[in-house]
């Protein structure tokens, strides 16, 4: 088992802002759904807030809900 580090926890994330689409776009599978935290390494508390962002951002069309 790889021991993965919450990827905002080692970068000093104070707050996931859904209007940075570059940074959620990492977080998003080529079908456009969110990846779990346990291929990821985020954190449950960061995952959460992550999650709440993408969806945010899918209701404003920054990012879309499905892959064409």
């Amino acid at each position: 088992m790889i021991n993965k580090q919450c990827y905002f926890c080692t970068n000093g994330f104070k707050h996931i802002d859904y209007k940075d689409t570059d940074t959620i776009k990492r977080f998003i599978n080529q079908h456009s759904s969110i990846i779990k935290s346990g291929k990821t390494g985020i954190c449950s508390l960061h995952q959460k807030k992550l999650a709440t962002a993408i969806k945010r951002a899918r209701h404003l069309a920054l990012v879309p809900f499905v892959s064409r």
